[in-house]
């Protein structure tokens, strides 16, 4: 049992739902493999519980974002493949080499020195390529393309493994860029040697059997959020963020809420005060327009959301469901990152990147995962 005597609040992520989510991502896209993206802590819900997780439930290959995030990686699914999607910073290579990282190459300079790496007989590892087909934010552009296929022993250097690129409208099923870029990474592999090719992420893998390739790159989805907004979520929820109340009290009019006075008290009613700020990724922009939910009855965010404190309007909770101590449920059934997303106006994917490091954190659900393992 947790003791939540320290904690205002207590995020429970539930690693069972992440390793169902990816099984079934994999069972949907087979025989493509299904990769795992685990970068920024796995969406801020814990590499370290997570990617074992994972990695025992049959998954063979990892995305991270940056170096350090790899090296860190790298202990905890030793065999595993990982990619590192912003490639090397000149000087990094034997850093890619000593902990058999693949890098993401996204631009000739990087392609360069990593093959000046590789001919220098060290034992680099192979790498991915990454052709940009419409984003115009990381990758090869068809200019790039032409002159890499000129000198094809640069190619042979860099002994390229997989070929990918990234869907800017994946989550808008009929975006005609969708099928743009579709066309446009087809053409322009032609032009390689006939080397594994992905195209999806999360929600791309959604739009259908061309577009799975032969490795899909889910991340957002693995953690429960959807990656078809136009349709219902087909994932399960995986994380339940809860905080305590402090306090609570009595109100009438004329009284107002929190800083700047915002929510005037309209009528006679009970407030609670939740331990549960900004600083703790639970947004400003939820003032006077989220809400919370106890006992399956919502409860709206009155006033602003400041640093450390939420306050709620309870009136419509029976009294003895609303002490000091009691749970609100911020974020979980019913009311998943989607909703409060919506509600802030934002997405998903900041929801959970956001979520602070004051949370009691306790992750469930798995054998190989921490079941009883608790971080502030």
């Amino acid at each position: 049992m947790i003791d939540l005597a320290h904690a205002t609040s207590l995020l429970t992520v539930d690693v069972g739902a992440i390793v169902s989510n990816w099984k079934r991502i994999g069972a949907l896209v087979a025989p493509a493999e299904a990769a795992a993206v685990v970068k920024a802590d796995c969406y801020g819900l814990g590499m370290a519980q997570i990617a074992p997780a994972l990695r025992a439930a049959g998954c063979r290959s990892f995305f991270v974002a940056n170096l350090d995030e790899g090296i860190a990686l790298r202990r905890l699914v030793p065999g595993a493949v990982i990619y590192v999607l912003s490639g090397p910073v000149v000087g990094s290579e034997p850093d890619f080499a000593a902990h058999e990282l693949i890098p993401v190459l996204n631009s000739l300079a990087q392609i360069t020195s990593w093959s000046a790496f590789a001919k220098a007989g060290s034992a680099a590892p192979a790498a991915a390529l990454h052709l940009d087909t419409g984003m115009s934010r990381l990758g090869l552009n068809e200019s790039d393309l032409e002159r890499l296929v000129a000198k094809p022993e640069i190619l042979t250097a860099v002994r390229p493994v997989l070929l990918m690129s990234h869907l800017a409208c994946a989550d808008d099923n009929d975006a005609a860029m969708n099928k743009t870029q579709l066309g446009t990474f087809r053409r322009l592999t032609a032009t390689l040697p006939p080397i594994p090719r992905s195209l999806s992420a999360s929600s791309g893998l959604f739009l259908g059997r061309p577009y799975m390739l032969d490795m899909v790159r889910p991340g957002a989805a693995l953690y429960g959020l959807n990656p078809s907004p136009q349709h219902p979520n087909p994932m399960t929820q995986v994380l339940r963020l809860q905080g305590k109340i402090l306090q609570v009290h009595d109100v009438d009019s004329p009284m107002t809420v929190g800083y700047g006075a915002t929510h005037r008290v309209a009528r006679r009613g009970r407030l609670a005060v939740v331990g549960v700020g900004y600083a703790d990724g639970w947004f400003r922009s939820l003032s006077n327009r989220g809400h919370g939910v106890i006992e399956g009855v919502k409860v709206p965010v009155v006033g602003r959301v400041s640093m450390d404190l939420t306050t709620f309007d309870v009136s419509e909770v029976p009294v003895d469901k609303v002490y000091p101590g009691a749970l609100i449920d911020l974020i979980g059934p019913g009311h998943g990152a989607d909703d409060v997303a919506a509600e802030a106006g934002t997405i998903g994917y900041e929801v959970l990147t956001a979520l602070g490091r004051r949370h009691t954190r306790r992750w469930i659900g798995y054998p190989s995962a921490q079941k009883e393992g608790v971080r502030p």
